[in-house]
């Protein structure tokens, strides 16, 4: 099942990395503790976003549009963390420029996979809330 969860989010990664301007990147992702956001921020977001999430991560440079600087959010949304927003955005992805880049993978669908085999529907939820509240501790 782990290998099949990997399989999944790699394919999501390169569907989404195909757009890119270099060749395609392929990271190592291991699964995570759903209840751990800021190793799943580690492991899935970093990438990308960087460790400290200011959108200077290892495959950022491969990428069409630079990543969002995460440190930025509550700034960017007047002194108030969109949490809603980012929620909405790893469920079901991003739909207009204005609001990220269409190279960012739908991360619902890939958490939810990820815990397929526990049987609980709500882990994906828990994995994007945990993830969230991370993202908070990382605001300017």
């Amino acid at each position: 099942m782990r290998s099949f969860s990997l399989f999944v989010f790699l394919a999501v990664l390169t569907a989404c990395l195909g757009y890119a301007q270099k060749s395609s990147v392929n990271i190592k992702v291991d699964q995570t503790r759903a209840d751990n956001g800021k190793q799943m921020f580690a492991n899935y977001c970093a990438p990308c976003h960087g460790v400290d999430g200011r959108g200077q991560g290892p495959v950022a440079s491969a990428l069409q549009t630079k990543p969002t600087d995460l440190t930025l959010m509550s700034r960017n949304h007047n002194g108030q963390f969109p949490e809603n927003h980012l929620v909405s955005v790893l469920r079901f992805g991003v739909e207009t420029p204005a609001h990220g880049s269409k190279q960012m993978p739908v991360w619902g669908p890939v958490l939810r996979q990820l815990d397929h085999s526990s049987g609980s529907q709500k882990t994906d939820t828990l994995r994007i809330f945990n993830l969230v509240a991370y993202l908070k501790t990382l605001q300017q």
